[in-house]
């Protein structure tokens, strides 16, 4: 069965002009045909259509459905954005099917300048894109998006609880991500730019509670690092 999304749906019983136009255009459903909504705070509604609308499809709501699994672990991915917008977009679309939390794009001293001329991450489409995801993963709720926060104050405003990595390539004392994780946790993982981070960037993080972990033995392109920290996490806690 298909998913459908709306935010406040106890409140509008009404599919949104994109949502109803789905169901009733491309899926052909109608009056007396069930459905399941999602609010993106972890609520799950069976429903049934009320006015078949393309433009404003109504619905009755007939039970409200309990979270199996509520998580016991929270992923936050911070990532400095690239000047290839797509491949940003790619890594929030699978980051959302896995199971991220919230994803933070963070200016870094290193991070491309070309992402300040004319080329910025719109939040619209962002959200759009972690709706998408999120439906077609069959989740319930819709990660924290948020975009741009720079460096220093990325560090001011951690809080306490938080399980800190750092993600680099330099010379340092780090452990496989896997290794130094424990299941159950709240993480906070940082992920550089092209280039990487600096060393008084990574000074920085150590300061600020971050361990520094490694990904692997391979090389991997910014986009790539951010997706295997949120499955390397997401898979730790597997039957947690």
């Amino acid at each position: 069965m298909a998913l459908f999304y709306k935010p406040d749906i106890l409140e509008q019983p009404f599919l949104s002009e994109e949502e109803s136009r789905h169901a009733v255009k491309v899926l052909r459903l109608g009056v007396g045909d069930t459905l399941d909504i999602v609010d993106g705070k972890g609520g799950l509604f069976r429903a049934v259509i009320r006015v078949a609308d393309a433009r404003r499809c109504t619905i009755e709501i007939r039970e409200s459905i309990p979270e199996p699994d509520v998580r016991r672990h929270r992923i936050h991915l911070a990532i400095a954005p690239t000047k290839d917008l797509d491949r940003i977009e790619w890594m929030l679309e699978k980051c959302v099917e896995i199971g991220v939390d919230q994803v933070t794009f963070i200016r870094t001293r290193r991070t491309d300048e070309r992402y300040w001329k004319g080329k910025s991450i719109h939040p619209e489409r962002l959200e759009k894109i972690s709706v998408s995801a999120m439906k077609q993963s069959l989740k319930r709720r819709l990660p924290v998006v948020t975009d741009l926060v720079p460096w220093e104050r990325f560090l001011e405003e951690r809080e306490a609880g938080e399980s800190r990595f750092v993600a680099h390539l330099e010379e340092d004392d780090r452990t496989l991500l896997q290794q130094k994780a424990i299941p159950g946790e709240n993480y906070v993982v940082l992920i550089g730019p092209e280039g990487d981070f600096t060393p008084e960037e990574i000074a920085e993080a150590k300061e600020n509670g971050f361990a520094p972990v490694s990904l692997g033995n391979s090389r991997l392109r910014t986009e790539t690092a951010g997706l295997v920290a949120v499955h390397t996490l997401e898979l730790l806690n597997q039957g947690e």
